[in-house]
């Protein structure tokens, strides 16, 4: 793919959260809509297609831990609110070729992983669990060595301690498995094409509903 190849002749080892976004897109992986915004004309373009309420995010393929670094403006819900956050973030960054992702805020109380590591002795090996902040807390995941069949990955779901989370509960519609199912074969499918992809880490990807969509993404990468 033309990101990969891109962001291997630059010399990196990660994609940018936006360009890691593209490439799950082009295998049809459901994500947040998001548009790039470089300054404050391209901002308020951003803000006018999307709507509020938004989440802004700062961009560049140096950063992989945002929160940490306070580049995440959450339940932004107007120009003026936009503009500082805007301002804020790229002042943070301190980088030459930053820009702020400008992103559909996704509401949802479910949150889930869904990763890939390519394992010396397996190769591709897809990852499934809890999300969010319990992802490193709880240490609920599941794997499997792709290629993956429907089936691997319905088994993967049930394989969790907490796999209830995604039946019906508590007034939440029960979460698309079939869909969930797609995701993670293709995951797999994403692993076995691109040898360049070292890992991929979707976390959270968001019950919105029954459906699921990756909220945020990274894809590491090396000259294979």
């Amino acid at each position: 793919m033309e990101i990969l190849e891109k962001a291997l002749a630059e010399g990196r080892n990660t994609l940018s959260e936006y360009e890691s976004k593209i490439l799950l897109k082009a295998y049809g992986i459901p994500v947040t809509e998001e548009i790039l915004a470089t300054d404050m004309g391209s901002l308020m373009k951003a803000v006018e297609k999307i709507g509020y309420p938004l989440v802004l995010k700062g961009a560049s393929s140096k950063i992989a831990h945002k929160t940490e670094k306070g580049l995440i403006k959450v339940d932004i819900r107007n120009n003026e609110e936009a503009g500082a956050a805007f301002t804020e973030i790229m002042d943070a960054m301190d980088d030459d070729d930053g820009a702020v992702l400008v992103q559909e805020l996704v509401k949802g109380q479910r949150e889930l992983v869904v990763g890939l590591t390519r394992d010396p002795q397996f190769g591709p090996c897809v990852m499934f669990g809890l999300g969010g902040i319990f992802t490193e807390i709880l240490k609920d995941i599941s794997f499997r060595v792709a290629p993956l069949e429907k089936r691997d990955a319905l088994e993967m779901m049930k394989d969790i301690k907490g796999h209830k989370i995604l039946d019906a509960v508590r007034g939440m519609e029960a979460a698309d498995l079939d869909q969930l199912a797609e995701i993670l074969v293709t995951v797999g499918k994403i692993g076995l094409e691109n040898e360049a992809i070292k890992e991929i880490d979707m976390n959270p990807v968001i019950l919105s509903g029954s459906r699921p969509i990756a909220v945020d993404a990274l894809v590491v990468i090396e000259k294979p």
